[in-house]
């Protein structure tokens, strides 16, 4: 697994609304894999968006 970063859309929980962001791939607790990286319009409050991608 590459920690290159990658296009995701997820939704914007302080936006309200469905983003493209730039993400990088991590594995949850629960063995999933999950895209974070925050928003390109909100971000610089520290907005994070998650996506879950499916089991690892």
């Amino acid at each position: 697994m590459s920690d290159s970063t990658e296009t995701y859309e997820g939704y914007c929980v302080k936006c309200k609304e469905k983003r493209s962001y730039q993400g990088t791939v991590r594995i949850s607790a629960s063995r999933r894999r999950m895209a974070r990286g925050t928003c390109g319009v909100c971000g610089v409050c520290g907005s994070i968006i998650n996506r879950i991608l499916g089991k690892a």
